[in-house]
């Protein structure tokens, strides 16, 4: 199997977090140190102090049938967002709790389309920290896309 990682600066979509905010210990606070590269879309490191830490498995692009959303990965992308929306729920938490993406891709090139899902759910100026690794394939066949998250509700 053939693993490429690539930075997160891949998801530019998202307005760069500020280096860092807030003003109480359960706050999230969103670190980008002047000796990193300034990111775009992304933060370097979420750090908060104290809440109950939520993780959530890797869902893929399918409806609660089990069945694959589409063939595209922009469907795929969408459904997979939806999804990881629905499990934060479930948990007690939401998109404003996230503080780390990882989003596994069969095709770098289609980043794109998950950026654009993942926007529609990201509350500006909380950009978490995220990955993005370009996988060979899931054990869902036909599958394009996964994202896992970390959430601490605080």
């Amino acid at each position: 199997m053939t693993i490429r990682i690539a930075l997160a600066c891949a998801f530019a979509a998202c307005a760069a977090a500020p280096a860092a905010h807030a003003s109480d210990d359960h706050a999230a606070r969103y670190l980008n140190p002047a000796t990193l590269p300034k990111p775009n879309g992304y933060s370097h490191a979420v750090s908060v102090a104290a809440g109950r830490t939520v993780y959530v498995s890797g869902q893929i692009g399918t409806d609660a049938r089990g069945e694959l959303a589409g063939d595209g990965f922009q469907a795929q992308a969408e459904q997979a967002f939806a999804n990881l929306d629905a499990a934060l729920k479930a948990a007690g938490a939401s998109f404003a709790d996230v503080v780390k993406l990882t989003f596994y891709v069969t095709d770098m090139r289609q980043i794109a389309a998950v950026r654009a899902a993942r926007d529609k759910y990201l509350v500006p100026g909380q950009a978490p920290a995220s990955t993005a690794v370009e996988v060979t394939g899931f054990v869902k066949p036909g599958a394009l896309v996964e994202v896992d998250a970390i959430a601490v509700v605080r």
